[in-house]
């Protein structure tokens, strides 16, 4: 699991503009930080909660060590006495969040801090560096989910991912949005996560014959073998790999599969699965990878590939064709009075919120956007939970609900929005809220 938060991580301004709030003596108001996303993806219809429990753990772990301060007074940036306050600052407030695994969609807050004003400025970076990366990966997966119509999916991303952190937490978020297992074993270690591989090239290429190669795999794993067989020759390497197949079953075994990683994967599926039927294996699988992200599963599904599984690496590990969220961490209220920004594209809404998610016929329907004391749409059901008080953690969901949740948000979501190239899903914003807005956007002009 990751260790504990480190409070360097931040930019810069974070802290400067905490030595001025300490300056004028703001450093200990009320403040309310809500976290949202601006605009989704090009084709992509919604998003995946992820991250939640690593941004909880960093908070309550936020602290700045004696080296931490003692290269803070080194920058010549700080006083004395902001550093001496740092020394005992503690995140002590409270946070309201969509469970992990929940679904949004645009200006929705997925997460909303509620503290005093330094500390919660100063854990802007790590709230927005795990609740980002992990919610773009978790909605990344959900399509290749969503394109896959019930293959098996196996995430492959650690040797692309940006460092092992990031391999870990792409491993998760996969599994929470429904993949079905990782290579990536320290991943299989810490989170629960089934761990699943198949063999390299290199290890084909140890032999002096492929199929001594497979021969050798097979003996280790009777049972388990997918054979990765375009190392030379794909098709030959499909019927040294049939070869095989019989000599298991003979033993009473079977070889689990054969894996496609390059070519024409729709012909040379195809030419496999008939390979395979034709020497008696019809349960060995057919498993594909190289290069592949949601979109190509759609396509290679769409033309009849007989495809029963895909490993999806460095297009998943590192969300290739939407590598970032526009993600913000945004002032919503200070000492009780309400605040936005108006900047062109940027404008924000104020104070504390509520998202309402409305349900008809069992499937979602709409969100409403509300003020924390707004009414209730009827039939609605509030997203944003009480998930700390006090610094502390009121909540400890498991890998597994979050995995569920997400299944289950996704099962009521509509095809139209979960398709390659998505509708938009209807996010209203309510006559309160929007009252808020006029009244605050009055008081402003009116200073």
């Amino acid at each position: 699991m990751p260790g504990p938060a480190r409070a360097l991580l931040v930019d810069l301004y974070e802290l400067t503009m905490g030595q001025s709030y300490f300056d004028e003596g703001i450093h200990g108001r009320p403040a309310v930080f809500s976290s949202y996303v601006r605009h989704l993806p090009a084709g992509w219809g919604y998003l995946v909660s992820s991250g939640l429990d690593d941004v909880l753990r960093a908070l309550e772990t936020f602290s700045f060590s004696a080296d931490d301060l003692a290269y803070l007074r080194a920058t010549e940036l700080f006083t004395d006495a902001y550093l001496d306050h740092l020394a005992g600052l503690r995140f002590d407030g409270e946070v309201r969040a969509m469970p992990e695994g929940t679904l949004f969609f645009p200006d929705e807050p997925l997460l909303e801090l509620r503290g005093a004003l330094l500390p919660a400025q100063l854990v802007e970076t790590i709230v927005l560096n795990e609740l980002h990366f992990q919610s773009l990966i978790a909605a990344k997966a959900a399509r290749c989910v969503d394109a896959a119509a019930g293959r098996t999916l196996v995430d492959f991303s650690l040797r692309r991912a940006h460092r092992g952190d990031a391999g870990l937490r792409v491993a998760r978020a996969s599994y929470l949005a429904g993949f079905d297992s990782t290579s990536n074993v320290l991943a299989g270690r810490d989170y629960g996560i089934p761990i699943a591989g198949t063999m390299a090239h290199s290890y084909v290429q140890a032999f002096e014959h492929e199929l001594d190669a497979f021969r050798a795999y097979a003996a280790a794993y009777p049972d388990r073998s997918i054979l990765l067989v375009d190392t030379y020759d794909t098709l030959e390497g499909v019927r040294k790999a049939a070869v095989v197949g019989r000599e298991l079953a003979a033993r009473g075994h079977r070889l689990a599969g054969v894996r496609l990683d390059s070519g024409d994967l729709l012909a040379l599926s195809k030419a496999a699965r008939a390979i395979l039927d034709e020497a008696g294996l019809t349960e060995t699988t057919v498993f594909a990878s190289g290069g592949l992200d949601e979109r190509a599963v759609d396509r290679l599904l769409a033309a009849g590939a007989p495809i029963d599984g895909f490993g999806l690496g460095s297009a998943l590990g590192t969300s290739g064709d939407a590598p970032y969220l526009d993600m913000a961490y945004k002032l919503v209220e200070v000492a009780g009075r309400p605040t936005l920004k108006l900047s062109a594209e940027k404008a924000t809404l104020p104070g504390a919120k509520q998202v309402w998610r409305v349900s008809l016929g069992g499937r979602f329907a709409y969100d409403v956007l509300t003020t924390t004391a707004g009414a209730a749409p009827p039939g609605g059901e509030p997203l944003l939970e009480l998930v700390m008080a006090g610094g502390r953690r009121l909540v400890d969901w498991s890998l597994r609900e979050a995995r569920e949740q997400c299944a289950s948000q996704r099962s009521r979501l509509g095809e139209e929005h979960r398709g390659i190239d998505a509708e938009p899903y209807e996010v209203r914003i309510s006559d309160a809220l929007l009252a808020a807005r006029d009244e605050t956007v009055a008081a402003l002009a009116a200073r």
